[in-house]
């Protein structure tokens, strides 16, 4: 790496730190401890499982053990390192008092165990989704990861896609999807592929079985790719066109279809996460089919599959722009089957990108 390349990557994460401190008199402490392994990513560039951050006005200590100290020295630049030889509580503790930390905050996603030893000497302070808002509007090299994201699995899944055929069992269409996707570049899953046809499609997180695809099945494909530890996430549902009954299916797959797209063309800043869910599920719902559709319409996507915001039937939070979520409405019919069309969008100045580039016909 040139040194313009490291001066540009040490301002990168620098930004999104000192907006970490400008927080904290607004959060009334000062200091903040991060846990979280994809915060400590987002925030210093860290890949490694294993670190803290203490972070104070004039401070940036990272604190690791002898695991990863090549590879911290190597990823992280501008921090304090402190290698850890005892418990990272008592190294939390003793650092708050040597810099007088007044008031420290915390994360909520920390264990009550850890909570409880730490809180003995030191005057502690929840402090919920603090960095984890910060995540929510994706910056030019973390759209560009997603958008990689997004073309690594779109790609692997055209592969795989003409072995798609009656015959083939869920688990190997979804060994076969994970072998492309990794030959694609990708380190890591997102999360286990879905593979789930016939009457295992009307469950929307099911596992792929031994079951072999048969006519007349609905086939749900959730899966993902990864770019420089940024995830893509999407889900499209096919069809073997061969047995009864398939009026039924593809009344349920439109009706999905049209729920997807509206709430596509209503994505824009300034909107409610809210609104943009109840566009895809009244659809849903007038069309006498809204109780089979009980999850949420989306979710962000990032460093972690499903971060913030939540696009749900309660979700309070405005949309704005740069924030990338999943757009995923569905139907489930016990029985008969179900249909999921996910898609992943950017949101715009003036209304949204879609970045998956998938068909979206009801395809065999």
């Amino acid at each position: 790496m040139n040194r313009h390349r490291i001066q540009s990557s040490i301002t990168h994460y620098t930004s999104r730190v000192d907006r970490v401190k400008e927080s904290f008199k607004r959060k009334d402490v000062d200091g903040f401890l991060v846990t979280d392994i994809y915060n400590i990513r987002y925030l210093t560039g860290f890949s490694g499982s294993s670190a803290f951050l203490l972070i104070t006005k004039k401070e940036n200590i990272f604190i690791t053990d002898f695991r990863y100290k090549e590879q911290a020295e190597t990823e992280v630049q501008g921090w304090e390192f402190f290698i850890q030889k005892e418990r990272v509580t008592k190294i939390v503790k003793n650092l708050s008092r040597k810099i007088g930390i007044r008031r420290l905050g915390f994360e909520s996603s920390v264990s009550y165990n850890f909570f409880a030893t730490l809180s003995g000497d030191l005057n502690l302070k929840t402090v919920k989704d603090l960095v984890e808002r910060l995540r929510e509007r994706k910056d030019a090299h973390e759209i560009a990861s997603i958008k990689e994201a997004i073309q690594r699995a779109e790609s692997a899944f055209l592969e795989v896609k003409p072995y798609i055929k009656e015959g083939l069992r869920e688990i190997s269409l979804a060994l076969r999807l994970e072998e492309r996707l990794k030959k694609k570049g990708c380190r890591r899953l997102p999360f286990d592929i879905i593979v789930a046809s016939g009457p295992n499609s009307a469950m929307p997180h099911a596992k792929p079985t031994e079951r072999k695809l048969a006519s007349g099945d609905l086939i749900i494909i959730d899966w993902g790719g990864e770019s420089d530890g940024y995830f893509s996430d999407m889900t499209r549902t096919l069809f073997i066109d061969k047995g009864n009954d398939m009026n039924k299916k593809k009344e349920i797959y439109q009706i999905v279809l049209e729920a997807n797209r509206k709430a596509i063309r209503h994505v824009a800043p300034g909107r409610t996460a809210q609104e943009i869910d109840r566009y895809a599920r009244n659809i849903i719902k007038n069309s006498g089919y809204g109780d089979f559709f009980e999850h949420g319409t989306g979710h962000g996507v990032g460093l972690q599959v499903h971060e913030l915001p939540r696009i749900t039937r309660t979700g309070r939070e405005i949309v704005k722009e740069d924030m990338v979520f999943t757009v995923e409405p569905g139907i489930y019919l016990p029985g008969i089957g179900g249909v999921r069309i996910e898609d992943m969008v950017r949101v715009a100045v003036d209304g949204c990108e879609t970045l998956t580039t998938l068909p979206k016909t009801f395809i065999s």
